[in-house]
């Protein structure tokens, strides 16, 4: 579980086959052979580290759902440790298991996202999501007329630019996407209670 606080912006080195090189020093820190880091929000598993790098195997499934392999070598990337039982939550509680991927559309101060419409019923103003690894605060939820996309908007301050891709990435970048977990499971305990409702986590 993580906290979708980036503790380090690392860089993606680059990949042989399905395994992928990272470097980071601040995540390596007490991490061994299959420890958990997160990559811009997507929850990797420690294969192998070195001075200052460390390797993860990218399954066909975490491809297909994220954006990680649309990594170029020197791209940074958002990295994060599993959040310790005695640590601070600082942000919201994250899985590092992706919902979808979306597409940044405004850059900050005032990020804007467009995530696919099925994702927009677990996002409420002042409500939490993760974007990229970022534990964000939704500020507005707008449908789209498409009947496609929804764009979440936020308010992103100096500090949190710099020390995340958020501040680095372009106009039209993919992001990862994940929606608040206990929305999902409350929407499912509600399934059979509520006639018509959209099965959850089939959405994304």
């Amino acid at each position: 579980m993580f906290t979708g606080i980036v503790e380090e912006l690392g860089t993606f080195i680059g990949s042989d086959g399905d395994r992928s090189r990272f470097s980071g020093r601040v995540v390596l820190d007490g991490a061994g052979l299959g420890d958990s880091i997160a990559v811009n929000g997507c929850c990797l598993t420690l294969v192998d580290q070195g001075d200052g790098w460390w390797e993860a195997d990218l399954s066909p499934e975490t491809l297909a759902r994220t954006c990680l392999g649309a990594l170029a070598p020197g791209d940074v990337v958002n990295l994060e440790r599993p959040v310790q039982p005695h640590g601070r939550l600082g942000g919201h509680v994250v899985l590092g298991h992706v919902d979808a991927v979306g597409m940044l559309s405004v850059t900050p101060p005032d990020l804007a996202v467009r995530i696919p419409r099925a994702l927009s019923r677990y996002c409420v103003e002042k409500g939490s999501v993760t974007i990229d690894g970022v534990s964000l605060t939704i500020v507005s939820v707008t449908d789209l007329p498409d009947g496609e996309q929804t764009v979440l908007t936020f308010a992103i301050i100096p500090h949190t630019a710099a020390v995340t891709t958020l501040g680095h990435k372009p106009v039209g970048a993919p992001l990862n996407v994940e929606v608040d977990m206990l929305a999902k499971h409350v929407e499912k305990l509600l399934e059979a209670y509520v006639p018509g409702a959209p099965a959850a986590g089939h959405g994304g």
